[in-house]
């Protein structure tokens, strides 16, 4: 298979995914096979739609309002990399495909710049299915395992940074589960930049701020035993397709001249027991038994609310100009919307019982 890159460009990223003829499941179908356990989630994909003018506008507004954010967030995840000695040369950046591909393209541009010898893939990460081990072996035969930094763009309750452990714990790999994140509000992360939950322009687009990637497929039918996992290869978004105009946004974008909130292990080590916290008093207050349905940061709880049925959003704040697009997106899906304390994040969605669809 010859190398695949998405729309970006060669040198970026290279995806270790199969582009593939994947089918198309309606949305509350899926939700109901999923919580059925009749299907993974993994094993089906539905339709993503084109943003409209309004939603586009207040993704263009984040990103002037936090693209100088991002890049200084990016400069310093680059400066702690090479602190470390086993990457103070070169840095194999592994992104979990799709969220991590901006930031592991921002990350490679800020390595390269500072004189390491880099390479970037994109790799598929399933809660409940582990990495795909065999884009690892790839990774593993063309650049060993000592320097690989995996990245992601954010944490929301920690699940795939959990994925990440199981899949690489027991040292069969050769990998170690670092991982590295711009924003780490549920303080799992190996590495982050700041604590706080602010809206990254590129978690609230999806497939065209991700190089015309969708999200990663697996099942038995598309995926065999010497296969990567599976996408689609969104080409008929060719025309609005805004990856290569975002790292070029955030590139240019001024330096804030306030200091970046400070993120260390023993803080985080406090975000994850805020967390816990939060997931199990909303977990009490709206009867989930199901931890999978709560999607914790402005990040995941916009991705829920495009790629789900949501039963209720929360916010921090409605007049908080980070949450206006998921409010426009609540408005658009008929969703309820409730202020409320939510500690560390500023935006939690919790997805509807299947039984109540």
């Amino acid at each position: 298979m010859p190398p695949f890159h998405g729309s970006y460009a060669p040198e970026d990223v290279t995806f270790l995914l199969k582009p593939a003829t994947i089918g198309l499941t309606d949305v509350r179908a899926k939700e109901a096979l999923i919580q059925s356990g009749a299907r993974h989630y993994s094993e089906m994909l539905s339709a993503e739609r084109l943003p409209d003018a309004r939603y586009l506008d207040l993704y263009r507004a984040a990103l002037a309002r936090n693209g100088g954010r991002l890049r200084r967030d990016v400069e310093a995840l680059a400066n702690a990399i090479i602190a470390r000695p086993e990457t103070a040369q070169s840095c194999t950046i592994i992104s979990l495909a799709r969220a991590g591909t901006p930031i592991g393209v921002l990350l490679r541009r800020a390595l390269v710049r500072r004189g390491l010898n880099v390479a970037h893939y994109s790799v598929s990460i399933i809660r409940g299915r582990g990495i795909d081990g065999v884009a690892l072996a790839h990774i593993a035969a063309a650049r060993g395992t000592r320097d690989a930094v995996f990245v992601d763009g954010w944490t929301g309750k920690g699940a795939i940074t959990c994925e990440l452990n199981a899949s690489l714990g027991d040292g069969s790999t050769g990998f170690a589960p670092f991982i590295a994140v711009i924003a780490d509000p549920a303080g799992c992360a190996s590495l982050a930049a700041t604590p706080e939950d602010y809206l990254i322009p590129s978690g609230i687009l999806g497939g065209i701020v991700s190089g015309l990637v969708s999200r990663s497929v697996l099942s038995d039918d598309l995926v065999g035993p010497d296969d990567f996992h599976a996408c689609r290869h969104l080409t008929e978004f060719t025309d609005a397709d805004q990856s290569r105009a975002f790292i070029a946004a955030v590139e240019a974008a001024p330096l804030p001249a306030l200091p970046a909130p400070f993120w260390s292990r023993a803080g985080a080590r406090q975000s994850r027991l805020a967390c816990e916290a939060l997931l199990d008093g909303l977990m009490a207050e709206r009867s989930v038994s199901d931890r999978n349905r709560i999607k914790p940061g402005i990040a995941e709880a916009t991705r829920a609310v495009l790629r789900r049925v949501p039963d209720a959003v929360f916010v921090r704040d409605r007049g908080d100009a980070e949450v206006a697009h998921l409010l426009h997106l609540a408005a658009q899906s008929g969703v309820n919307v409730h202020q409320r304390k939510l500690g560390n994040y500023r935006a939690v969605t919790v997805i509807a019982k299947a039984g109540d669809l």
